[in-house]
C-alpha cells in the first residue's frame, strides 16, 4: 500500500512538474514576441532555451493542446464578433445612405450604441491582433499584426471622435468587418498550422505493454517492460511483439521485422540471433537474453533519430506576411504623407486631413490579403481530402512545389508489400505447372507465414492435407492426395544434400526474388518463385515524375538484386539498397547535399527518421502509424500516383497564392493614390464608401479565385 502511495505520489509531482514546465516555455513564447504564422518553430525555441537553463521540454500534448486553445480562441472571437457586426452594420450611417433607409433606421441615441457595439468588437475581437503589434514591435519584425492593427486603431480612434464632436465621417463598418475577416482568416490558418508530432507516442506503441519473464525458478511471469534488465530472459510465444532487444537463446522461428528495418521478407532466426524490440514473432516460440532496454534498444535510437531530424527543421517565410510588410510601409508611409501634405503644404482644415489619411489607411486595410493566403490553403486542403491526400504541414506542402528529387522507400510503397507468386518452374514431366501449384497452396493454406500465405494463394483449389506439420524457418509439408509434399527453402535442399541443377533457378536469384521448393515424395519436382508484388501504378508514377523533371530514387533495406529489379521494373533514375534503419536519414541528407529539395515517401517506422529530415515527408497511409504522424503528407489511398498529385496541387495552390496576393495588393496601386487625393483637382475624390466598395470587391475575387483551384499539371 505505501508503495502504491509513494508511486502516486511521484506521478502526481511529475505532472506537475510537466506543467509548470509548459508554463515556462510558454511564457518564454510570449515573452519573445513571435508573430503568428511560425508558432511551431516559436515553440521548439521555447523548449531549446528551458533545455539550455537546464530544464526539460513540455509534454507534446502541451505543444497539441497549445495549438488546439489558439484556434479555439480565434474561432470563438470570430463568431461573437461577427454576430455584433450585423446590428453595426444595420446602424452604420454610410450604409443606411446607401440602401436609403437612414431616417427610417435611425432613433435617439443610436450613434452611441453604434459605438458601444464597435467598441466590443475593437477591444474583443481586435485585441489578438493588437496583441500581436506590440510583440512584432518588440521583435522588430512588422508584419501582418502591425498593419492590421494599425488601421483598426486608426479608423476607431477617428471615428469615436467623431462620434463626440469631430467632424467627419465614420469608419465603423469598414472596422468591424475588417476584424471579422482578420479572426477568419487567423482561424483558418491556425487550423492549417500543424500541431505537435505525435510520432514519439506512435513509436512507443510499438513495443508490447509486458513481457513474459522467465523466473530462476523456471516458472513464467508477466512483468512490465520497465521492470525488465539486462541478461534477463524472455519467452515469446507465436505472433506476439519482441518486447525488447536480444539475442535468441532457444527456439527457431520467422520473425517480420518490416516496420522496423524495411526488410519485405521474414527473416529466419535460431539460436544466437539477434532479434528487435516491436518485431513480430513468427510460427515459433523463442526464449531470448534481454541485450537492449530503454535508451539502449534500438527503437529508442529510432526516436532519437526522428526528434533529431524534427528539430533541424528551418523556418519558411511566409508570402503573406512578406507582403503584408511592404503593405505596412506602403499604408504607413502613405497616411503620413497625405496628412502632412494636405495639413501642411495645402493648408486644409483639420478634419479634411485626418479624412484622407484615414481613408488611404481603410483603403490599404488588408481585407483581401487576411484572406489570399489561408483561404487558398483551406481550398487546396478540402480539395486534396477529396483526392486522397491529407496535408498536415502547410509550409512543407507549399513548398513541394519546387522539388527536384523524390526518394520512394520500397517495401509498400513503389510494391504492396506482400508476396506474389512470379514464376513456377517443373522438373520432370509426370506433374504440370497446376497441379505443383495446386500441392504446394494445399499444404501452405495450413501455415501463417507470410509466404506461405501468398503460395496459398496461388491456387484457388485446394485439397485435404493430412499430418500437417510445420519445419521451422525451413518451411512446412503434409500428405495430399497419399503423397508426401515438402514445400521448402534452398536451406532444406543443402541439408537434405538434394542436388538442384535447374538452370533456369539462378537467374530469378538473382533477381532477388524468393525461390522455394516443392518435393513430392521426397522428389524434387518443381520450384516457385515469389517478390514483393510492384504496385502497378508505380511505373506511371515514375514517369510522370521525370514529366515534371524530378529525379526518382529509391531507399530500401532489402539486398541489391532485389533493389535492381524493381528499379528495372519501374524505371527509376537511382536506388540506395542494403540501407541500415538507422541510416536512412543519412542517405535523404545525403541527397540534400547535391543541392536539391528531396521529398521522401515511406511507410515503415525505419522511414520515420528520413520522413522527417527530408524537405517535404509523404506517408503511405496504410502504414505504420508513426509514418503517418512524422510525415508532411498522407496518401490515404496508399497510391503512388498521390504523390504526382500532390506536387501537381502545390503548383497549382502556389500560382494561387501568387494571383491572391496580387489581386490582394494591385488594387492598392490605385487606389490609395485616389484615396489620398491625388486628382483632387481635377474634381476627382475617392470617398471612403466607394474605397470600402473597392475592398470589397477585392475580397470578392480573392475568394472566388481559391474556389478555382484545381489539380492540373
Amino acid at each position: 500500500m505505501k508503495e502504491h502511495e509513494h508511486e502516486t505520489k511521484n506521478n502526481h509531482e511529475t505532472e506537475l512538474a510537466h506543467d509548470e514546465v509548459a508554463k515556462k516555455a510558454y511564457a518564454i513564447y510570449e515573452k519573445e514576441g513571435h508573430p503568428q504564422g511560425h508558432a511551431d518553430q516559436n515553440w521548439l525555441e521555447a523548449e531549446t532555451q528551458l533545455q539550455h537553463a537546464g530544464s526539460d521540454p513540455p509534454d507534446h500534448q502541451d505543444h497539441q493542446d497549445h495549438h488546439s486553445h489558439m484556434a479555439a480562441d480565434f474561432r470563438k472571437r470570430f463568431w461573437i464578433s461577427l454576430v455584433l457586426t450585423l446590428p453595426i452594420l444595420v446602424l452604420s450611417p454610410m450604409l443606411q445612405k446607401l440602401v436609403g433607409l437612414r431616417d427610417a433606421i435611425r432613433f435617439p441615441g443610436d450613434v452611441y450604441v453604434l459605438f458601444s457595439l464597435s467598441s466590443v468588437v475593437f477591444w474583443y475581437g481586435g485585441w489578438p491582433f493588437l496583441k500581436g503589434f506590440f510583440e512584432e514591435l518588440k521583435s522588430r519584425r512588422p508584419g501582418m499584426m502591425t498593419l492590421i492593427s494599425v488601421a483598426i486603431a486608426t479608423a476607431y480612434l477617428y471615428s469615436s471622435a467623431v462620434v463626440f464632436g469631430l467632424t467627419g465621417k465614420m469608419f465603423f463598418w469598414e472596422l468591424v468587418s475588417l476584424i471579422d475577416i482578420m479572426l477568419l482568416g487567423h482561424w483558418i490558418e491556425m487550423k492549417s498550422v500543424m500541431g505537435a508530432s505525435k510520432a514519439l507516442e506512435e513509436l512507443a506503441k510499438l513495443m508490447p505493454s509486458d513481457a513474459h519473464k522467465l523466473m530462476p525458478d523456471g516458472s513464467v511471469k508477466d512483468v512490465p517492460l520497465s521492470e525488465l534488465a539486462l541478461d534477463d530472459k524472455v519467452l515469446i510465444k507465436p505472433g506476439e511483439k519482441i518486447p525488447a532487444d536480444g539475442v535468441i537463446v532457444e527456439g527457431e522461428s520467422s520473425v517480420n521485422e518490416a516496420m522496423l528495418t524495411g526488410e519485405s521478407t521474414p527473416v529466419s532466426k535460431k539460436k544466437g540471433g539477434k532479434v528487435i524490440g516491436g518485431a513480430i514473432n513468427g510460427e515459433g516460440s523463442l526464449t531470448i537474453e534481454v541485450k537492449g532496454t530503454g535508451k539502449d534498444s534500438f527503437l529508442s535510437q529510432v526516436i532519437d533519430l526522428v526528434k533529431q531530424a524534427q528539430e533541424s527543421k528551418s523556418k519558411t517565410q511566409d508570402l503573406a506576411n512578406t507582403a503584408a510588410l511592404w503593405l505596412t510601409i506602403v499604408a504607413l508611409g502613405g497616411g503620413v504623407i497625405t496628412f502632412l501634405i494636405w495639413q501642411v503644404l495645402m493648408s486644409k482644415e483639420f478634419a479634411f486631413a485626418i479624412e484622407r489619411t484615414v481613408t488611404v489607411m481603410v483603403i490599404a486595410c488588408p481585407h483581401a490579403l487576411g484572406l489570399a493566403v489561408p483561404l487558398v490553403v483551406a481550398v487546396s486542403t478540402a480539395l486534396a481530402a477529396k483526392n486522397g491526400l491529407l496535408i498536415r504541414s502547410r509550409v512543407a506542402f507549399e513548398g513541394a512545389r519546387k522539388l527536384q528529387a523524390i526518394i520512394f522507400d520500397k517495401t509498400g510503397t513503389l510494391t504492396e508489400g506482400r508476396f506474389g507468386v512470379t514464376e513456377t518452374l517443373v522438373v520432370g514431366e509426370d506433374i504440370d505447372e497446376e497441379t505443383l501449384r495446386k500441392y504446394a497452396a494445399s499444404v501452405d493454406a495450413n501455415s501463417e507465414h507470410p509466404i506461405a500465405r501468398a503460395i496459398a494463394s496461388a491456387s484457388e483449389k485446394k485439397l485435404p492435407v493430412e499430418n500437417f506439420k510445420s519445419i521451422p524457418g525451413k518451411g512446412a509439408e503434409g500428405r495430399v492426395e497419399g503423397k508426401d509434399v515438402k514445400v521448402v527453402s534452398p536451406g532444406f535442399l543443402r541439408e537434405q544434400n538434394i542436388a538442384l541443377t535447374d538452370e533456369r533457378v539462378e537467374p530469378l536469384q538473382a533477381q532477388g526474388k524468393t525461390v522455394v521448393f516443392v518435393l513430392v515424395d521426397g522428389k524434387l519436382k518443381g520450384a516457385i518463385a515469389l517478390a514483393d508484388i510492384v504496385r502497378p501504378e508505380a511505373k506511371q508514377a515514375i514517369d510522370a515524375l521525370k514529366a515534371l523533371n524530378i529525379r526518382c530514387l529509391m531507399l530500401t533495406g532489402d539486398n541489391k538484386a532485389t533493389a535492381k529489379w524493381v528499379s528495372d521494373q519501374v524505371g527509376l533514375d537511382e536506388y540506395f539498397a542494403e540501407v541500415l534503419p538507422q541510416d536512412k536519414a543519412a542517405k535523404v541528407k545525403e541527397v540534400q547535399s547535391r543541392g536539391v529539395l528531396v521529398a521522401m515517401t515511406g511507410d515503415g517506422v525505419n522511414d520515420a527518421p528520413a520522413l522527417a529530415q527530408a524537405d517535404v515527408g509523404i506517408a503511405i497511409g496504410a502504414g505504420s502509424d508513426v509514418a503517418v504522424e512524422t510525415a508532411d503528407v498522407i496518401l490515404v489511398r496508399s497510391n503512388p500516383l498521390d504523390v504526382v498529385a500532390i506536387v501537381q496541387l502545390s503548383r497549382a495552390t502556389y500560382r494561387k497564392m501568387i494571383q491572391n496576393l496580387l489581386w490582394a495588393t494591385g488594387y492598392n496601386t490605385f487606389a490609395i493614390p485616389l484615396a489620398a487625393g491625388a486628382l483632387y483637382a481635377w474634381g476627382v475624390l475617392l470617398t471612403p464608401a466607394l474605397g470600402a466598395v473597392l475592398m470589397s470587391a477585392s475580397t470578392v475575387i480573392v475568394a472566388i479565385n481559391a474556389r478555382l483551384l484545381k489539380i492540373k499539371p
